[in-house]
């Protein structure tokens, strides 16, 4: 799957549209956010509604740097995140 990268406080982010679907999935799905590798390993998710309905990886190769860095400051750890399994 296609992704962006995006800097950060000077860590490199990679930034994946996630497999998780919301109820919303006509309009609305999850972005992955991920920097670091084996146990140093971060990983933040959000929600994205595109401006207009089109593929996920388009939209996402669509935003530009303001718009994703936004994103990633609405971003969520992924302890609470469903998309990395959690339930309440």
């Amino acid at each position: 799957m296609p992704g962006r990268h995006l800097e950060v406080d000077g860590r490199t982010w990679r930034v994946y549209p996630s497999g998780f679907l919301t109820q919303s999935t006509a309009d609305e799905f999850s972005l992955i956010f991920v920097t670091g590798a084996g146990p140093t390993r971060e990983v933040r998710f959000t929600r994205f509604t595109p401006p207009a309905t089109r593929a996920r990886e388009q939209a996402l190769a669509e935003l530009d740097e303001h718009a994703l860095r936004r994103l990633f400051l609405m971003s969520q750890g992924s302890v609470r995140a469903p998309e990395a399994g959690y339930r309440a």
